[in-house]
């Protein structure tokens, strides 16, 4: 008998009551779109209040040395050239150290004024991470489109052994982020069923499969679509102190690796010592009426969908053959041009994300056609579109955001606000350690509001990124800190979009299931992996592990 009983609201505990405070004041947030229009008018005041204060610091930037050079025509060439002298202290491309002094700029002067106005278009045209979206997802969205990550996950789940089941269907979880849609949607009713054909408690399945897509959502062993915006995002911020440096989408892969295999881990921990133990056996009298409904492909189905895999491998391995085919031999186009190496600077790296979109395009393709569920060009346009109607209102929120960050930019609040917090921290002889650990449990706090990844980092970037680089951490290392505090609070916060479809699969299996249910189900999960992560990456942080290709743990 399930031991997962419905709390009399008579005799409701301290902890109901502070989930039913979170879940009042939740509902209450608005749009993010609300929010960042809310933090420009914020970042306007601000700006001019500071402004009207004389704000100022002074600290010491590095910028491009300035060369004099002698302007050169060759004969019958339209373009000039430069030529610039071969010995002396300034040579083009290094940079210089001085001090500046940093003062606060107004939004509502003059100047401020024709800056809001003529700079909306340049803004939004400048702000790279919509290109990487559209980029990323035309290769992910035909793959999901098509059927093939649905596909997968039932393929996957279906041949994996009994006693792996727990952590197949985590792992799968936490793969299938690259697809979020596809893990919540797909992969949560999945897990109970595989769960119930066992004999065990289905409510464990959908809570291994919950804490799969969502405790540790910003992890996982391919790049993924909300790598290359992060990056693009911490690239605009790095920029304020250090113009010399840019990370790649794999700045975190070999740390998004280890911890998506440690948390799948941990998570399957979870689900059979504490969590199966607390449910018990599943009593059939509090099943709701479809939890008997079977969702098995008819043998015409399997037959077609096994054929879509086959010809997904198919053109996967085909498309793999080309990008080995441009890499590998000398001169290749994806080499570096000068000095040959494939990785490091080489454009093989540079263009990562539209090779993992190429090759979910791919694979994508094969699937379709070999499963009949994407025939001929207008089929496949057609899911295209249909990718990026979805991503309709997530533009619009990269719209405000990226005045947001302008406006932050040209005030220069983030700078003034870095420099003074740094020499702050630089007086209290805090850790670089104990810094992040509190930057965790920052972000930590920030996601119950705020569950999605992009927005929470698009605040907290302009912010941490130049704080954190004045002290002597490495922007990867942030985003590594960002990572752990971003998981764990998704699996409880009212504010997770997917938490009612969640509660409706629990109810087919218990009727009186409610968010408390889920709620209270997936508690040990955030408190467990927490404690548990943040302790893994301070190991990773004292053992000095790259955290990917080229990307060190400590600020050279």
């Amino acid at each position: 008998m399930s031991t997962v009983e419905e709390v009399d609201p008579g005799k409701r505990g301290g902890m109901q009551r502070v989930l039913d405070t979170i879940e009042r004041v939740g509902n209450k947030v608005p749009h993010p779109a609300l929010i960042f229009l809310a933090l420009c008018v914020l970042v306007i005041i601000a700006s001019h209040v500071l402004y009207l204060t004389g704000a100022s610091v002074t600290t010491e930037v590095s910028e491009p040395q300035t060369v004099q050079g002698e302007v050169t025509e060759s004969g019958g060439s339209t373009y000039p050239s430069i030529e610039y002298p071969l010995t002396g202290d300034k040579q083009p491309g290094a940079y210089e150290v001085h001090t500046e002094k940093i003062t606060a700029e107004s939004l509502l002067t003059a100047k401020g004024i024709a800056f809001i106005f003529t700079s909306a278009v340049d803004n939004f045209n400048d702000f790279g991470v919509v290109a990487v979206i559209l980029v990323a997802m035309l290769g992910v969205g035909v793959a999901e489109q098509s059927g093939l990550i649905a596909a997968l996950i039932r393929k996957m789940v279906k041949v994996a052994p009994r006693s792996m089941i727990t952590f197949i269907i985590v792992l799968l979880g936490g793969i299938s982020s690259v697809a979020s849609d596809a893990g919540y949607l797909v992969l949560i009713p999945l897990g109970a069923a595989a769960f119930a054909s066992l004999g065990r408690h289905p409510l464990a399945g959908i809570a291994a499969a919950y804490a799969g897509v969502s405790a540790a959502f910003f992890v996982n062993i391919l790049i993924t679509p909300a790598d290359g915006i992060i990056t693009e995002v911490t690239n605009e911020m790095i920029g304020l102190v250090n113009p010399n440096l840019e990370l790649n989408v794999t700045h975190n892969f070999f740390f998004s690796i280890g911890s998506t295999i440690f948390c799948a881990i941990v998570m399957t921990i979870v689900t059979e010592r504490l969590l199966e133990p607390r449910l018990g056996k599943l009593d059939p009298s509090e099943a709701g009426e479809e939890a008997a409904v079977d969702e098995r492909l008819t043998p015409e189905q399997e037959a077609l969908e096994s054929r879509g895999l086959r010809f997904s491998v198919i053109y996967l391995l085909v498309a793999v053959a080309i990008v080995v085919l441009l890499t590998v031999f000398p001169g290749a186009p994806l080499r570096n041009h000068e000095t040959g190496e494939i990785f490091g600077t080489s454009p093989l790296m540079s263009s990562l994300l539209f090779i993992i979109s190429i090759l979910f395009l791919a694979a994508g393709l094969g699937y379709g056609r070999g499963a009949k569920s994407l025939i001929g060009s207008t089929k496949v346009i057609g899911a295209i579109e249909k990718t990026y109607a979805g991503l309709g209102s997530l533009i619009f929120l990269m719209l405000i955001i990226a005045q947001f960050i302008a406006y932050f930019n040209y005030s220069n609040i983030a700078r003034i606000a870095a420099v003074g917090l740094a020499d702050l921290l630089e007086q209290a002889h805090v850790g670089p350690l104990l810094l992040l650990i509190g930057f965790i449990l920052l972000v930590l706090v920030v996601d119950l509001i705020m569950p999605g990844v992009i927005p929470k980092w698009a605040i907290l970037a302009p912010i941490f990124i130049p704080l954190f680089y004045r002290l002597g951490i490495a922007p990867q290392t942030v985003v590594a800190a960002y990572r752990v505090g971003d998981g764990p609070m998704n699996v409880i916060t009212p504010l997770m979009v997917y938490l009612p479809f969640i509660v409706l699969t629990c109810q087919r299996y218990q009727k009186k299931a409610g968010m408390g249910t889920v709620v209270s189900m997936m508690l040990p999960y955030t408190g467990i992996v927490l404690v548990t992560w943040t302790i893994f990456f301070v190991v990773w942080y004292l053992l000095g592990i790259p955290l990917g290709p080229g990307a060190p743990v400590h600020l050279h």
